[in-house]
Parts: structure tokens; C-alpha cells; sequence
């Protein structure tokens, strides 16, 4: 490693509650891209595939919460679900996304999905996994939830998944990623008020890390990229590792977007379509009270 290894602070030390909780971020896109003006047909029964599949999702008691994000200036969606537990996810896979499955991937493939928990089991890779998705299984090495894991304001609110691979060669790559990303989360907690949540997840099997974001606003974002940790720390990762994927759920202004470009960030932007939220909320998308 080329930097001393430091001890967590407290915020970063402090367990979060998420329990057994796991939560999917994930996107598709159509077989058949539509054109400039127009979208394919594809492209529209993949949506309203997906809404079918959200239908069956809000009757599942094993989702805590679900929605399905329109993406910005491509043809695609993203897609995020929110699990009671392992069980309850392994029970989703093999019902409703397994009756959806067929009929999806006629008309539309997947992307990236980025899986998060405190722990993954086994059983929960191979249901994922045997559905052919491409994805990256993240245990939570450290973090911070602000505001006692209230739900921030889904009208203003701009949650943030990404995942950074280090670069290849040198040994210490990988150990590095996770003092920066470390250094990321000790300073924004006093720098960053906005910045609500912030967890970093170590990808099993390989050398990579999934970040978790929430931003208060797209003014506290901004700040973020611009005059915050991102714009004092993103060279110094940028040296050891690249990012594979942004995904960006929320009110992304075009001044947003300009940024991440600056960044060289391999961002997918969406606003916000049907969601469904199970009363009381989850601890990995905040509680409603």
C-alpha cells in the first residue's frame, strides 16, 4: 500500500443498521434502440415489461421498495428493488422475475447491476447469476447515514451507485482505491452536509468497489463534484482505478451532467417513473415515518 493504513473515524466506525437488507441497482436497454425522435418497439414493451414486473414487485411483501427510473438522453431504464432479507430476494427471483424473464429478454438485455448488503450469500449470487445478468456483489465495508436513516425528499433527492475497478499491475492498487474512498468518507461528513449517505462495498471476487451515494439536492451534488471530496480526491483514484459505471437516480440538471462529463464519468441519468415504497420505508433507502 502506498499510504499508512488509518484507523476508521467514528462515523465510518459506527455499524450501520442496515441489517440483512439487500438492494439492486441495475440497467437495461432494448434490443432495438429507437431513433433520434422516435422510440423502437422494442424500447416501449421493454417498459412496459418492466412496469408489469413493478405490478408484481409492490404485491411481493419481501420488497421493501421499488421504482423504475426513465433514463436521460438514451434508451434505456434503471431499475432498483430493495429486499427484506436474502430469502426475500431468492423468493422474488424465482417468482416474478422469473415469470417476466422470458418476455423481457425478448425485447431487452441487461447491463450492469450492482448488488449491495451487509453480507451476500451464496444462495443470493447463484439466483441472481442464473438469471444471466451481469453483476457485481458488494459487502459494506464502511459508511455513514445521516438525519437517523429518514427517507430524504424523493421530489429533490439524488441517489448515486457507482463502481470503481483498480487498475492491473501494481499490488497495492486495490488497497489504495479503499484509502482513498476512505478519505472520501471521513472528510464529506463535515464538509458535505448534503451529502446524507455515503457506503463503500468491497465486489466479491474481484479487485473492484461500489460506492453509495445520497445527495440532498443537486446544489449539494454540485458542490460535491465541483468544490467538494469528489473534486479533492478524484485525481488521486483516478491514479490507482477507473469507474465502470455511474448511475444516477434523481433531478440531475444539465449543469450536473456537464460536471460528471468533466470527470470522465461513465454516468447513466434517469428521472424518477413508478416507484413503490412499503410503509415504514428500509434502512437502505430511509425510513418514513
Amino acid at each position: 500500500m502506498t499510504h499508512p493504513a488509518e484507523p476508521l473515524p467514528a462515523h465510518l466506525a459506527t455499524p450501520l443498521r442496515i441489517g440483512g437488507e439487500i438492494s439492486i441497482t441495475g440497467k437495461w436497454v432494448p434490443t432495438k434502440p429507437g431513433g433520434l425522435f422516435r422510440k423502437s418497439a422494442e424500447s416501449k414493451e421493454m417498459l412496459q415489461e418492466w412496469e408489469d414486473i413493478h405490478a408484481g414487485a409492490r404485491a411481493d411483501e419481501g420488497v421493501l421498495f421499488t421504482e423504475i427510473n426513465h433514463a436521460v438522453g438514451e434508451d434505456a431504464v434503471l431499475v432498483h428493488h430493495t429486499f427484506r432479507d436474502p430469502a426475500a430476494l431468492i423468493h422474488y427471483f424465482s417468482t416474478t422475475a422469473t415469470e417476466h424473464m422470458k418476455a423481457l429478454t425478448a425485447v431487452a438485455q441487461p447491463e450492469l447491476h450492482m448488488v449491495r448488503g451487509s453480507e451476500i450469500p451464496t444462495e443470493v449470487r447463484e439466483a441472481v447469476e442464473a438469471k444471466r445478468v451481469p453483476a457485481a456483489f458488494g459487502e459494506l465495508l464502511f459508511g455513514y447515514v445521516k438525519q437517523d436513516y429518514r427517507r430524504p425528499d424523493p421530489e429533490k433527492a439524488i441517489m448515486v451507485t457507482a463502481k470503481w475497478s483498480s487498475h492491473p499491475g501494481a499490488d497495492t492498487n486495490f488497497d489504495d482505491l479503499k484509502y482513498w474512498w476512505q478519505r472520501v468518507g471521513t472528510d464529506a461528513y463535515t464538509i458535505e452536509d448534503g451529502l446524507l449517505r455515503f457506503e463503500v462495498y468491497e465486489v466479491a471476487g474481484e479487485d473492484a468497489l461500489i460506492i453509495h451515494e445520497t445527495f440532498e439536492d443537486t446544489n449539494e451534488l454540485k458542490f460535491h463534484l465541483s468544490k467538494g471530496t469528489a473534486e479533492k480526491y478524484k485525481k488521486d483514484i483516478d491514479l490507482v482505478a477507473e469507474p465502470e459505471a455511474y448511475f444516477f437516480r434523481g433531478p440531475v440538471s444539465w449543469t450536473i451532467r456537464t460536471y460528471s462529463k468533466f470527470l470522465h464519468l461513465p454516468a447513466t441519468y434517469s428521472s424518477q417513473g413508478s416507484n413503490f415504497t412499503r410503509p415504514g420505508g428500509s434502512m437502505m433507502d430511509g425510513t418514513v415515518r
